[in-house]
Order: C-alpha cells, then structure tokens, then sequence
C-alpha cells in the first residue's frame, strides 16, 4: 500500500481533517465516553475553527492518505522549551486500520523528532480506550501518569499520559 503524508495548509484541508474527525470521533468514541461528549469535543477540539486556531497557534497537522483518499491525520506540538515533542491527535477510520497507516503516521514523527533532536515523545489518551492504549504501548510508549482535565459544559478529559524516547 502506498502511503502518503502531507502538511495541512489549505482550508481544504482543514476541512478533510474536520470531516475526518467527525466520523473517527463518532464511531470510535461514542461508546466510550458518550455521544454528547463526543459532540462537544468535535466542536471545541476538532472543528474547522479549533483546527485553523490551532494551527494559528503553532501545531502541526498532516493527512495521511492510502492509495484511494486521506484516511487519517495527526497533530503534533514542538515543545523545544521542554525538548519534548506531543502527539495532540493522531487518528485512522476504521476502515484502514491495521494497514500501516497509524504507523506510517508515527515513524513520521519519530523522524521529526529525530531530525529537530527531539528525544521524547509524549501523548495523552483516554483510560478507557483500551484499543488505543494497547496500540501505543506496542509501539514502545509507557504509561506515565493519569489526569483528570475539566474541558467544560461539565465533560472531563479521564487520560492517561504516556511517554517514549524516540
């Protein structure tokens, strides 16, 4: 399978990655934390206006696309203060999943990190996302610590910090 990453920089783009996570987000996050968080945290994390901010603010977002169409994204924050480099968001549908293309995503910023001599990696990740966890800790990160973030309307973000050195 050809795999292809590229930088978001158009508002098309922001609107495929948009797009992207409204349908991860629903048919990946609804039966673990609820459809209402999972609305709220679309329109406040994941929206084309959180997204343009977000970028405005310094993350880094890129498409990942499979032979067909773009079927993921990933959204990375440089900490250069801190040597540290987070994984704000790293994504697939359902439908790839298993083909390589979170990997391709994650080698991608491992070579980020190496290349701008960024030794960790660091991310935060739903406790109860069980798929996810176990995902990340193949690929060599360990969990560090759990947090309780209140993100507001009354939802919390229940994650787990977890770590790697690249």
């Amino acid at each position: 399978m050809t795999v292809d990453i590229t930088p978001v920089q158009t508002q098309e783009d922001i609107d495929v990655v948009a797009a992207l996570a409204e349908e991860i987000w629903t048919s990946h996050y609804t039966s673990i934390i609820g459809k209402s968080q999972v609305e709220y945290m679309l329109g406040k994390f994941q929206s084309r206006q959180a997204i343009t901010s977000q970028i405005s603010d310094g993350q880094e977002y890129y498409l990942v696309s499979d032979e067909i169409q773009p079927a993921g994204y990933t959204a990375i924050v440089p900490d250069s203060d801190n040597n540290k480099m987070k994984i704000s968001k790293l994504y697939t549908l359902s439908s790839v999943r298993g083909k390589g293309l979170g990997q391709a995503l994650l080698r991608y910023i491992e070579n980020k990190c190496k290349s701008e001599n960024i030794p960790m990696l660091w991310l935060t990740v739903n406790k109860y996302n069980h798929e996810a966890i176990s995902w990340y800790q193949h690929h060599g990160f360990s969990i560090k610590e759990k947090i309780k973030i209140d993100i507001g309307e009354g939802f919390f973000m229940d994650d787990y910090i977890m770590e790697k050195c690249v």
